[in-house]
């Protein structure tokens, strides 16, 4: 098998996955952390992490470090164009698909984004931590 089909199949078996078009709806317009997409999402950390990696693996994500924190990414925006073109294929209208904008800060999420709340775990502090000082 030639490369171009090799890496081809690889990107829409990965997508073939509807958590990870999901995925790819929320990171969409902006990058999230894990905690992040777990309270958009409503699914486990290592459920979520595990496509994740999948999805970084294909060359679909792009990562930063802060802190303790890792933010996803989509590698390109053509990654959503392919979504709303498979859906057309489908026979879905495009402009129809979930809207799973990343919300910005939301209020069970520990990361810095959305740590407005007094939440500590937000501030680096670490679960043990918390533990200890009670």
């Amino acid at each position: 098998m030639k490369l171009f089909e090799k890496k081809a199949s690889n990107i829409l078996s990965v997508l073939g996955n509807p958590f990870r078009i999901k995925l790819a709806l929320a990171l969409g317009k902006q990058e999230a952390c894990v905690c992040h997409l777990e309270t958009l999402l409503k699914k486990r950390q290592a459920y979520i992490s595990q496509h994740l990696m999948a999805m970084r693996k294909a060359g679909l994500l792009n990562t930063r470090r802060e802190g303790k924190f890792v933010y996803y990414r989509l590698s390109t925006s053509a990654v959503i164009d392919l979504i709303r073109d498979a859906a057309a294929i489908a026979g879905i209208d495009p402009d129809k698909l979930p809207d799973l904008e990343n919300k910005g800060t939301l209020e069970q999420c520990v990361c810095p984004h959305c740590g407005k709340n007094d939440n500590p775990l937000s501030k680096g502090a670490t679960s043990l931590e918390l533990v200890k000082n009670r």
